[in-house]
């Protein structure tokens, strides 16, 4: 006798979601379609694919996830496979998720940092999607303070405390930290000191250089102290440092261009950093975010970002500090074209830079946005702009100003003076430029630069005749 097959149950979440969305069947399907097309994927479901889930048919591959995040943009509140009554799937979103705990934050990002450094190929190609900036900016600006951090009570330095309330001799402490062990200042220091470590190689070889062991180095040692037990103090201490780093190794993650993952980085920055309780560090990973943004081509996202971040810090944030999240926005403004807007934004960061004071308490991250810095944001707007000459002149300053230290980013000022110096006419001068940055970016590993001089190369097509291009060509085959 046959075995007759399993009888599905139907879906009565997925059901109770979607009167409460107020879909149609045919309405859900093209909104999975269009979020679908996003991730470069084209899946064409249509009303009778809505009526076989509502049946208890489970979609494969990542539509679980892309049919929770149609319904989280919709209702407003995270939602996952599982509410959705959906088997979970390969996530396309996790990561883009802004936890509602610290415990929960930790969780998120701990299996981000394991997946990365592992063979999860996958995990560095997945697409960035502009729509997933929205509920985490969001969720940072209106979201209250974490209440509490600390795990346990880890008592005076050396000491533990049992329930009963008497000290105990303190265990050994072995060289392999596990969860559970006590986190002390000098384990914060040592996290900050390597992110000044990896820092400083990125700027000078690109993100692809060390990136990897940075990842490594947060599985292995940040996240069983975020595992660890510490209390208030040095809990915020600790996830302020947590944040960092993982905003650095979503820096160094953008600079390869696996712009997903990076984008997912950003966000779980962006949320360590509420508990850490420093608005200011927030406002950097979302001007981080923003810098992604431009550089995609996004920029009503990348002005959204800037303004975002403006807003959260507010007006008592230093000049520096003022001056870099202006002219981020300017950025932004550049690349859709919106002139009066750049140039409105640029002139916010010049007159706050001016009004910056040696004495002033600026947080470390921004003390490196100096004159040279600005000059750069402003030859890269007139750039973008098309606007050559002033483009020229601000590139040639930064570069005067700016230290060797940060040799990728005077690679990339390198090439938008020459990019200035083409569209003013200056062929030879041009191409000498770019030459000089295509060898500087075949000593990095930075996908960035490496795009930089395409770029170049790019508008240096109508001109391919000439023998300064010729002679450009060959010594740029010669680097190999």
């Amino acid at each position: 006798m046959t075995e007759r097959p399993p009888q599905r149950i139907p879906n009565r979440q997925l059901a109770a979601l979607i009167a409460e969305a107020g879909f149609s069947n045919a309405g859900l399907a093209r909104r999975v379609d269009q979020l679908g097309l996003e991730h470069g994927l084209d899946l064409r479901y249509d009303k009778t694919s809505v009526t076989r889930w509502l049946r208890g048919q489970q979609p494969r591959g990542t539509t679980p996830a892309l049919i929770a995040e149609v319904f989280t943009r919709r209702l407003g509140r995270r939602l996952s496979a599982q509410d959705l009554g959906l088997d979970a799937c390969a996530p396309v979103y996790a990561g883009l998720e802004f936890a509602a705990t610290p415990e929960e934050a930790v969780d998120i990002v701990g299996g981000l940092w394991r997946k990365d450094s592992g063979s999860h190929a996958e995990l560095r190609k997945i697409a960035f999607t502009p729509a997933g900036l929205v509920v985490p900016s969001r969720d940072w600006l209106i979201g209250r303070p974490d209440d509490r951090v600390g795990r346990g009570d880890p008592g005076p330095a050396g000491l533990r405390v049992p329930a009963q309330g008497r000290p105990s001799v303190p265990r050994q402490r072995t060289t392999d930290r596990g969860p559970g062990q006590r986190v002390s200042g000098g384990d914060i220091a040592a996290l900050r000191s390597v992110g000044e470590l990896f820092r400083t190689l990125d700027h000078a070889y690109g993100g692809g250089h060390a990136r990897q062991a940075l990842v490594r180095y947060l599985e292995h040692e940040a996240e069983p102290m975020l595992r660890g037990t510490y209390g208030e103090t040095v809990g915020r201490r600790l996830f302020a440092a947590a944040a960092d780093l993982t905003r650095l190794a979503g820096w160094t993650s953008y600079d390869i261009a696996a712009h997903g993952l990076a984008q997912r980085y950003f966000v779980q920055a962006l949320r360590l950093s509420q508990a850490a309780g420093d608005r200011a560090y927030g406002s950097y990973v979302l001007i981080t975010m923003s810098r992604q943004a431009v550089y995609l081509g996004h920029g009503r996202e990348a002005v959204q970002l800037a303004r975002v971040a403006q807003q959260g810090v507010g007006s008592a944030a230093p000049p520096v500090v003022q001056a870099l999240l202006h002219g981020v926005e300017a950025r932004g403004h550049a690349v859709l074209g919106e002139v009066r807007a750049c140039s409105a934004s640029l002139a916010r960061a010049e007159r706050a830079l001016e009004a910056a004071r040696p004495g002033d308490e600026v947080p470390y991250w921004a003390r490196n946005f100096d004159e040279g810095q600005l000059a750069d944001e402003f030859g890269h707007c007139h750039r973008d702009l098309q606007q050559f000459r002033a483009a020229a002149q601000h590139a040639e300053r930064s570069l005067q100003l700016r230290s060797p230290a940060y040799a990728r980013s005077r690679l990339f000022c390198r090439i938008v003076l020459a990019t200035a110096r083409l569209g003013l006419g200056e062929l030879d001068q041009a191409c000498a430029l770019g030459a000089e940055a295509a060898q500087q970016a075949s000593e990095m590993r930075s996908a960035r630069a490496v795009e930089y001089v395409r770029d170049f190369e790019r508008r240096l097509e109508p001109y391919r005749d000439a023998a300064a291009v010729r002679s450009y060509r060959d010594r740029v085959a010669a680097i190999g």
